[in-house]
């Protein structure tokens, strides 16, 4: 998700939304789910201004995030919806509300995604559509039927937002310290966004976050929280583009089984974060 332009960021969840090479390909780069004990999950996270730079002429921001990740016997599903209100020094305030909702296969070869966005209550942009790779590192396309419709060309090595997050947790559990990837989530109708991670090292579950947004005590109690993590930081690259320095930046404590215990989102002139309120575990699929 980001806040101006509406670049998604999803994946972890928040990434999900959620989102991810370095040299040859791993085992979960192939099957993405490889390996890896995801724990489907609601959470909710409420959202506020960590910090903001005197000339950016953002004052405030508050609002709610809710993130849903199901499973299915086939395929991964994701439900995010968040409202954010910021308010601005000389124009006031503007209120950004989204509803996304996707569905990924397993495999990683197939994309499903739908997206609404509303700007001070009014429709601002849909997005509708679904993509396709020919199969493990081999390219594809995208097709959207909203806001207009668009095919667009996927090189070699794009990953779709689940098994980007897969991939970042493989890479984790191996003590890799650098992932870049290609990763489209239909966000925009462009092409796939270059998102490169910086991980740092594994986390025990009581272990300071590194940061000072911390669960709400009752989500703080919650078992799907005893798992070990990482301090992840993500940089998002305009797609096709050479640019030096990233659209924004995501940073949070990813954990073992798939939950984002926090999310700071730094766009160079603010902060937003995201503190995790509530948290309760989906069912498996009965497969």
């Amino acid at each position: 998700m980001k806040i101006e332009g509406w670049r998604g960021a999803c994946g972890a969840a928040v990434l999900t939304c959620g989102v991810l090479g370095s040299g040859g390909a791993s085992a979960v780069e192939t099957h993405p789910s490889a390996g890896i004990d995801i724990t489907p999950h609601r959470a909710l996270y409420t959202m506020g201004l960590a910090k903001a730079k005197t000339d950016s002429g953002v004052t405030g921001a508050q609002g709610e995030m809710g993130y849903q990740w199901g499973e299915t016997c086939d395929g991964w599903t994701v439900e995010q919806r968040f409202r954010l209100r910021i308010a601005y020094a000389e124009s006031g305030a503007s209120e950004l509300s989204s509803t996304l909702v996707t569905w990924e296969s397993k495999d990683g070869l197939r994309y499903r995604f739908n997206e609404r966005r509303l700007r001070n209550g009014e429709l601002d942009e849909e997005l509708h559509g679904e993509a396709h790779l020919d199969g493990a590192d081999k390219g594809g396309a995208a097709e959207f039927t909203k806001p207009e419709n668009a095919t667009i060309t996927l090189a070699p090595g794009v990953v779709f937002p689940t098994a980007h997050t897969l991939i970042l947790i493989e890479h984790a559990l191996a003590a890799d310290q650098f992932v870049s990837r290609k990763v489209f989530d239909g966000s925009s109708v462009e092409n796939a966004t270059q998102i490169t991670a910086v991980i740092g090292p594994e986390l025990k579950p009581d272990a300071a976050s590194g940061n000072d947004t911390e669960p709400a005590p009752e989500a703080a109690k919650s078992p799907l929280l005893q798992h070990p993590g990482w301090r992840v930081r993500l940089a998002f690259f305009p797609p096709d583009s050479a640019a030096e320095t990233p659209d924004y930046e995501l940073g949070m404590r990813l954990l073992s089984n798939g939950v984002s215990q926090d999310m700071e989102l730094d766009y160079g002139d603010y902060v937003v974060k995201a503190q995790l309120d509530e948290i309760e575990p989906l069912p498996k699929p009965a497969c």
